[in-house]
């Protein structure tokens, strides 16, 4: 009768559990000894609409990063930037490149429906078989790529013929755009062609569930399809089931995980950390409470602008940027002395790593009110 109950009523996780354990997966609770290329295959990519956040990720996470050390395996190829998870771009490492696309490209074409009015008798096949012509002979920016198919296609969208051809293709940019350090355009080819080998096809997507767990469990079958981009997931889960353990979160959301994944005690203590925006922490889960207090709830966006975020004791805790040799820090509530020392040590710990040689001053300031 005991063992029934047991069985029928998963253990708890409140939210603090939960939070050290996604931190710990996440590699935000202890910093790693991992290399840049280990963490960016380990967390299956780095959010990276702007070139900065993937580096500021990977200082708040690694211990004795350089910048240089990602901007080398982007330089080599071994890491690239491509439109993946959820229609946005990510940092992912060559190999998930050629493998995690394949494995979203029914959401790539679900995003071409709402673009099927400017596309209205437009060949799609044949438009990525031109666009893929096009972007091998020479890399080319979204401009000159909507230049090109809108001569074949005069009277569709411009806009929706390039994003037609970012969803039928793996496009990914090439250097100099996403070096340490460097600037450049926004130029695209394949990433066939610029790897120098065949995508793959597109993987049975259990191998790609139990890695999320790895690095952002436990999680509901929604957390991994909202990370993911994706629907249907739910018969994976339930086939993978037998191999793994379940618990309720404190709504009753069933949450799965891997066996012998770390679970810290719920006391851990978590340092504060700096943490670019659009960080996969932020990003990764369909409740986002294990992170965000619901306080914050919509604090570190405004409109389509997403802020510099920074933990304390965890959770999400207010926005920083750098400003006219200034490090500002501005916490959405009270911080004790402590923690406002703590925070200043961990700024300083990530301006060195970030930008050796220049000096800061670190100041706290004042949130603005929201209307």
């Amino acid at each position: 009768m005991t063992t029934k109950a047991a069985a029928s009523h998963p253990p708890v996780l409140d939210n603090r559990a939960l939070n050290r354990a996604t931190l710990e997966r996440q590699l935000l609770l202890r910093r790693s000894p991992l290399s840049a290329g280990a963490a960016v295959e380990h967390l299956l990519g780095l959010q990276a609409q702007n070139v900065k956040p993937p580096y500021y990720a990977l200082a708040a996470r690694l211990d004795g990063f350089a910048p240089e050390a990602l901007s080398e395996l982007m330089a080599e190829r071994a890491v690239v930037r491509i439109v993946t998870m959820r229609s946005t771009i990510h940092t992912h490492t060559a190999a998930d490149c050629l493998t995690l696309r394949p494995l979203v490209q029914a959401a790539r074409d679900r995003e071409l429906g709402n673009f099927r009015k400017g596309l209205a008798g437009v060949d799609l096949d044949r438009l990525a078989a031109l666009a893929r012509e096009l972007v091998e002979a020479e890399p080319r920016t979204m401009k000159e790529l909507r230049e090109e198919l809108l001569l074949e296609w005069p009277d569709a969208d411009p806009q929706a013929l390039a994003i037609a051809a970012r969803c039928k293709l793996p496009l990914v940019q090439v250097t100099p755009r996403g070096l340490w350090g460097r600037s450049g355009q926004v130029a695209l080819t394949t990433a066939e062609h610029w790897l120098g080998r065949p995508t793959e096809p597109a993987p049975d997507p259990d191998g790609t569930v139990l890695r999320y767990l790895g690095a952002f469990g436990p999680a509901s079958v929604k957390d991994m399809q909202t990370w993911a981009g994706l629907t249907r997931l739910r018969e994976v889960f339930e086939r993978l089931r037998p191999g793994l353990v379940t618990f309720s979160d404190p709504n009753g959301v069933e949450l799965f995980d891997l066996p012998d994944a770390p679970r810290p005690a719920a006391d851990t203590p978590a340092p504060p950390r700096f943490l670019p925006e659009f960080d996969n922490l932020l990003l990764s889960h369909a409740d986002r409470t294990r992170v965000v207090p619901p306080e914050y709830w919509g604090r570190a966006w405004q409109g389509n602008v997403a802020y510099r975020t920074f933990l304390v004791d965890g959770f999400l805790a207010g926005v920083w940027k750098i400003e006219d040799g200034h490090l500002v820090v501005e916490a959405f509530g009270r911080l004790t002395k402590r923690q406002r020392d703590e925070v200043s040590a961990e700024g300083a710990r990530m301006l060195d790593t970030m930008h050796k040689g220049t000096s800061y001053d670190i100041r706290f300031g004042t949130v603005v009110a929201r209307p």
